[in-house]
């Protein structure tokens, strides 16, 4: 089953979980504001993608902390930390694929090669 993590009012999630109905693809949604961030899945991500990728450092979320919690994100574990503690913090959506692939943001081409 393909999971789409996100919330539900960003406007790329919302434009992913239309391409996801849109093509017929079988999803779960996981609200990480209501539902929380699962430790082992945010493992996950940051150890394949990488915490550079999984952490937005663009969003108001981040924008809002503290100089000081920011400059304290220097590894994949202190990054982990913010991002459970504020889940906004994770770029969205993050979807992981029935085939073990993990993809991060929407990219309609690639969305379509990887169901082909």
């Amino acid at each position: 089953m393909t999971v789409l993590y996100g919330i539900p009012n960003c406007d790329t999630v919302k434009r992913a979980r239309q391409w996801l109905v849109q093509h017929d693809v079988q999803h779960e949604f996981h609200d990480y504001r209501k539902q929380g961030v699962p430790a082992d899945r945010l493992a996950r991500w940051v150890d394949v993608l990488g915490w550079e990728r999984v952490l937005n450092r663009k969003g108001t979320a981040w924008r809002s902390l503290e100089a000081k919690r920011q400059a304290a994100v220097t590894d994949g574990a202190s990054a982990q930390a913010v991002m459970r503690e504020v889940p906004s913090t994770i770029k969205r959506p993050i979807v992981e694929w029935p085939e073990g692939r993990l993809t991060v943001g929407f990219d309609e081409a690639a969305w379509a090669a990887g169901l082909g």
